[in-house]
């Protein structure tokens, strides 16, 4: 068995120095043969992916936040949502806010996922796919994606892509606030602020091949998980085996509802649509251009802006797992 580990010693505020160093000593005690690379920036976690990939590692381990989790993803798919090999994803956590670990049932503790990589039971998870532009280009806003764009982007995520207040909530959340005050609150403490001065926008969307406009949108979340950021969940019924992608609209907000938001985000609890929330399950989205609240946000980062794609990826990813993981018989 090859392992390539890619480490990011500056997750969790640079705080994973001694994780890294007891990942190491645990592989040496245990004798197990691996290689490892550092990365300095989460585009490195990329690049290193996409080289363990195609040197034919049997597994690529990933090791920080879910940033650099969603760059190593990235590196096991080409442009058109197919594996562009047999090697097997594996994550030890070392961030701050493990919502796809959660989702999936992996262990957090270094020790228990050491053991499990070892071990080497894997299962299938379903990937996001999301095409964008890297750079705002306002000759695209109220058009769809061309893809022919010179900035044209293809890339993946695990768990949640946002349009909306996302990009600004999270470029909030990893300002360094939550260092100070804990993940959630942080998290908590900069969504508020978002909303406050946010101003809603009308999204043209073509949802399955249907065409509509959504007005006074706050946010749409495109997923596969239940846990998308710090406590923010979504109740959503999609199982391991299902293809399709949740979407969740959230607008029309004011005084009123806005405590009635926020519950449901927060609390996972199943409610009914209405003109405030409304949850759908879907093969295929599209967001066109916008000229206002056009930036986009997936797996904890600001990336890219509108008009974009989303969809489930073509292949299934595997994953290292707990021998007793029984997650493929839950909803995500």
């Amino acid at each position: 068995m090859r392992y390539l580990f890619i480490l990011n010693p500056g997750s969790k505020g640079g705080k994973s120095k001694t994780k890294i160093e007891k990942i190491f000593a645990f592989l040496h005690n245990r004798r197990v043969k691996f290689d490892f690379m550092l990365t300095k920036t989460l585009e490195d976690a990329y690049i290193f992916s996409v080289e363990g990939n195609k040197h034919g590692y049997d597994l690529i381990v990933a090791v920080g936040g879910d940033g650099t989790i969603n760059r190593v993803i990235n590196g096991f798919y080409d442009s058109q949502g197919r594996r562009i090999s047999n090697s097997k994803l594996a994550v030890i956590h070392t961030g701050t806010s493990p919502d796809f670990c959660k989702t999936y049932n992996l262990p957090l503790e270094i020790d228990q996922a050491l053991d499990a990589i070892l071990e080497g039971k894997s299962i299938k998870i379903p990937i996001g796919m999301i095409t964008y532009i890297g750079e705002y280009d306002n000759k695209l806003d109220g058009l769809p994606l061309s893809l022919t764009h010179k900035n044209l982007q293809t890339s993946y995520f695990a768990c949640c892509a946002n349009i909306g207040i996302g990009a600004s909530v999270a470029r909030g959340a990893n300002s360094g606030i939550r260092d100070n005050i804990g993940d959630f609150a942080g998290t908590f403490v900069s969504l508020i602020e978002t909303l406050l001065t946010y101003r809603p926008v009308n999204y043209l969307v073509c949802i399955d091949g249907n065409s509509q406009v959504l007005e006074n949108v706050y946010n749409i979340f495109v997923g596969k998980t239940t846990y998308i950021a710090s406590g923010i969940k979504v109740k959503h019924k999609l199982s391991l085996s299902d293809s399709r992608l949740y979407t969740l609209t959230v607008k029309n907000i004011g005084l009123l509802n806005w405590v009635r938001v926020l519950r449901n985000l927060y609390s996972a609890n199943e409610f009914a649509n209405d003109p405030i929330m409304s949850l759908q399950y879907v093969q295929h989205i599209e967001v066109y251009g916008s000229y206002r609240n056009n930036e986009l946000e997936f797996d904890g980062d600001p990336r890219g802006f509108l008009p974009c794609v989303i969809k489930p990826a073509m292949d299934p990813l595997d994953i290292i797992c707990k021998a007793d993981n029984d997650v493929s018989s839950k909803n995500l």
